[in-house]
């Protein structure tokens, strides 16, 4: 099936030449047509088309490089910063278009009316400026210049003939336009050509043969951009409904003129809970404002049966423990909307499963499968005529909606493909993918990529569970890997991601910079104090305690390392102390709804873990004393 293509005349330009002069930005066309070009004043970050290349001084030769996009605008206090593709990488085609990802961006700054400012407002911008150099390092940003990758088959085929011929921005789901708030600035100076939208997610595919057919498969994950952010700091919903780590994943094949689809999505279970992070390993989760339970998860269903059709809840986190407690709130808060359109099912993952015997999710496919084949999947015949259509959507959560989840949906989209391949003649009753192995291996591959990615963009590390995805069982080289990435996203969730979220929150629009808002006393810190880092600090507590029970060992020997193990102890007790001061400090100054004062509350966990270490210290040294 081949996409309808938008008007000419609002075609994007796929390919350009930035030009930096020493006043302005110039984009240039050079895809061959015969357009206006866009200059950028590096003043104040005004737009306007001029219809040639100003005149070169020959003393300063402009800066020339090839660019692929322009991705938006962002204004931050004294200035606008233009943000750019600089590298694209061809993966594919969806519906018979050519998606690129985004293998470099750049930010080029409109700053030049800095230097008129005070230098407490510099110092500001630089700190909102070292954000957007995180932004250009965001994984897994995808684009196409001719189709619109924000909707689904679905609804690109329901499209009518006048939205057909808009612009991609204009046509594009707000919920997947990563660069939505970025664009604004363009739309309102009415540069069409120049409004390319970017998708956050993943796209995979492969072409498999299955006799004398060539099957194309291809799986695409849409993350939402209502709610975005990092493992940690982005949980639960907020009061409209939009939940952390909400993705659409949409396996699509393609045999014999036949294009079939079948959307499933993840997100976080819809109440508003956090889980600050503290330095424990698993930080409590706290339930917030629990008597909204009912009324959030009300809003988020009605969003999913609006877009979806009929709504299929699958829980797989654990019955006991904290999880437990979310689980508890999760299932009341469903119990007023479940009706015939909306369906709620608990399955305890890790008890049915454990570690290691996944295949037992056979049990749960057997609990719905009534659903999935009421809801069926989208099919257009060789005239791209819709023969069924997707009336219903399986929602998938863990508490991370990453690893669990995956496993869960690679098993529904192999069934269900399984099921859409009897229906075009390709397998008979009793085949399957296994049957196939070139096949069987493929589709583990695309699925275990696809986890891969969302898990990189919300964790920061690849999936958990992946060898079962990957291999079809659990290894002990997938074992091993797993207990890594548990320690990388350990630490990542305590000591990277906080400053990933602030530039997730800008570039979203999420957080507003202004003056008011941002001219804080962190400029006139001196010192040591200017240095000083938490993630230094938990270091140098680390150190001190491993030092400490070094020389407590060799008392027995030589008293004197006694002094050497209260020498030790009490300096990294000062570090803690120090740490529990400057938290204080960052509380007083935070803003609400700012990341900021997370980094507080990580900071007095060190306090915390100290009291514990130092407990532990002195029952030893009573122990060696007494000896």
């Amino acid at each position: 099936m081949m996409s309808d293509k938008v008007d000419p005349a609002q075609k994007l330009y796929a390919k350009m030449r930035l030009w930096e002069f020493p006043d302005q930005y110039v984009v240039e066309p050079t895809d061959g047509s015969s357009a206006s070009f866009l200059a950028i004043s590096r003043v104040d970050g005004s737009m306007n088309l001029i219809d040639d290349i100003p005149q070169c001084n020959s003393l300063r030769v402009p800066k020339i490089q090839t660019i692929y996009g322009v991705v938006g605008m962002l204004k931050l206090l004294a200035g606008s910063y233009l943000l750019v593709i600089t590298g694209r990488e061809s993966v594919g085609s969806y519906l018979g278009q050519s998606i690129f990802k985004v293998t470099s961006m750049k930010v080029f700054p409109c700053d030049h009316s800095l230097k008129n400012f005070p230098e407490e407002q510099k110092k500001m911008e630089n700190e909102f400026s070292r954000l957007l150099n995180v932004a250009e390092r965001t994984p897994g940003l995808y684009f196409s210049y001719d189709v619109n990758i924000t909707l689904s088959a679905q609804r690109l085929h329901d499209l009518g003939t006048e939205s057909k011929m808009l612009p991609l921005w204009r046509q594009a789901d707000p919920r997947f336009l990563w660069n939505n708030y970025m664009l604004e600035v363009l739309i309102d100076n009415k540069l069409d050509p120049y409004l390319l939208p970017v998708m956050q997610g993943s796209f995979q595919n492969f072409q498999v043969a299955i006799g004398k057919d060539i099957l194309d498969v291809a799986l695409i994950a849409r993350r939402c951009t209502r709610r975005t952010g990092t493992r940690m700091w982005r949980r639960g919903a907020d009061s409209d409904g939009f939940v952390a780590n909400f993705v659409e994943s949409e396996q699509i094949i393609q045999l014999n003129g036949h294009t079939a689809s079948f959307i499933q999505v993840r997100g976080s279970m819809p109440f508003l809970w956090d889980q600050i992070v503290d330095l424990t390993y698993k930080p409590k989760f706290e339930i917030v404002r629990p008597e909204e339970a009912s009324r959030v998860a009300e809003r988020h269903v009605l969003d999913l049966r609006k877009k979806y059709g009929n709504v299929l809840a699958v829980d797989l986190v654990n019955k006991d423990g904290g999880e437990g407690r979310l689980c508890e709130k999760f299932g009341q808060a469903m119990e007023p909307i479940v009706s015939d359109d909306v369906r709620y099912l608990h399955f305890d993952f890790h008890k049915i499963c454990g570690h290691v015997h996944f295949e037992r999710l056979s049990i749960l496919y057997e609990q719905i499968e009534d659903f999935l084949i009421k809801s069926r999947y989208l099919l257009l015949n060789e005239k791209g005529e819709k023969v069924e259509s997707q009336g219903g959507v399986v929602r998938t959560n863990c508490i991370d909606c990453l690893d669990r989840t995956n496993v869960t949906q690679s098993m529904l989209a192999r069934k269900m493909l399984e099921f859409q391949l009897r229906r075009l003649g390709v397998f008979n009753a009793e085949e399957t993918i296994s049957s196939h192995p070139n096949f069987d291996e493929s589709f583990k591959n695309l699925w275990a990529n696809h986890g891969d990615d969302i898990s990189i963009q919300y964790s920061g590390t690849p999936a958990l569970k992946g060898d079962f995805v990957r291999c079809g069982q659990r290894t002990i080289q997938g074992i091993l890997k797993d207990g890594f990435n548990a320690l990388m996203r350990y630490y990542l969730n305590n000591f990277a991601d906080g400053t990933k979220q602030d530039a997730i929150d800008l570039v979203q629009g999420h957080y507003i910079v202004s003056v008011s808002r941002s001219m804080t006393p962190t400029a006139q810190k001196g010192g040591i104090e200017a240095v000083a880092s938490f993630p230094l600090a938990f270091t140098l507590i680390l150190a001190g305690f491993f030092f400490t029970l070094m020389s407590l060992r060799r008392v027995r020997h030589d008293l004197w390392n006694l002094l050497f193990s209260f020498m030790w102890a009490s300096m990294s007790l000062a570090i803690a102390a120090f740490a529990l001061i400057l938290s204080s400090e960052v509380s007083a100054v935070a803003t609400s709804g700012n990341s900021v004062a997370m980094h507080a509350a990580t900071s007095r966990s060190i306090v915390n873990l100290c009291s514990r270490m130092y407990s532990f210290i002195d029952e030893t040294l009573a122990y060696f004393i007494s000896s």
